[in-house]
């Protein structure tokens, strides 16, 4: 399996850095009439959709037999045993501003096991990678998360577009941590915080309401690198839900601590 799932990983990483290309290329002269508004201060363009067709066109021909689970729904999951979970452009509303943080994603999962994660940071040309088992590497080089404790943290978290919802939750949360912790940042892209956290740049991440797409394939390569990944009670079953804490390990249950406070005025 372990050799399986590298030689995929390579073709993964290649399938990745094409469609990131493709984003590089898209965005320079990128105009304002392509977006659309998919919901509340929640985008997408034909850039989003024109990368997804191309990443599942060509992991058609890896696995012809795995599903699909796409932000953008140009392919569907039937049950499938394995199947791939694509975000084409993570970091829609960055891409579309011309900020340089936004990533194509791409995981393997077997039911509710994530096998490998792939996210290329198209805008610096980072390749986050890992398989379970496997590590996981930036540029093929091994990174592993931070050691560093609560009170030094440096977290990454966002503010949603659904800020009805999340605001209940999101704003005393941050009253919460700032201050007791060595900062806060927001980066505006799923993939590519968690895989700060799993370089050690990051050293703890959360979000609610977001999609499978979004956190799937940076999950494993935080899991690889040394990290801790749970849902907002602190299961580890959370590939089906819509909220991920991901921490160095050091601190996490201090982070969901803090949480849970606050977890209960979630709408």
């Amino acid at each position: 399996m372990d050799a399986e799932l590298s030689t995929l990983l390579h073709e993964v990483e290649r399938v990745a850095r094409q469609a990131g290309e493709y984003l590089r290329r898209e965005r320079e002269g990128f105009s304002l009439e392509r977006v659309e508004q998919k919901h509340s201060h929640d985008y997408v363009s034909d850039v989003d959709r024109g990368s997804e067709q191309m990443v599942v066109s060509a992991l058609r021909h890896l696995l012809p037999e795995a599903g699909f689970v796409t932000e953008e729904g140009l392919a569907t999951y039937e049950g499938e045993e394995r199947y791939w979970v694509i975000d084409p452009l993570d970091g829609t509303t960055n891409f579309i501003h011309g900020l340089r943080t936004y990533a194509v994603s791409i995981a393997l999962c077997r039911g509710r096991e994530i096998e490998l994660g792939v996210v290329y940071d198209a805008a610096v040309n980072e390749m986050f990678s890992a398989y379970r088992g496997g590590g996981a590497r930036l540029n093929g080089r091994p990174i592993n998360v931070s050691t560093l404790p609560f009170s030094q943290a440096l977290l990454g978290v966002e503010l949603p577009y659904n800020a009805e919802a999340y605001a209940p939750f999101g704003l005393p949360l941050l009253k919460q941590l700032y201050g007791r912790v060595g900062g806060i940042r927001m980066n505006g892209s799923a993939a590519i915080a968690l895989c700060h956290v799993a370089a050690g740049r990051f050293d703890g991440w959360l979000e609610k309401f977001i999609g499978r797409y979004d956190y799937m394939a940076a999950a494993i390569i935080v899991e690889e690198a040394g990290g801790r990944v749970t849902d907002f009670t602190g299961s580890t079953d959370y590939t089906m839900g819509d909220n991920i804490v991901a921490t160095n390990g050091h601190f996490h249950d201090e982070l969901l601590e803090v949480v849970g406070k606050y977890r209960d005025n979630l709408q």
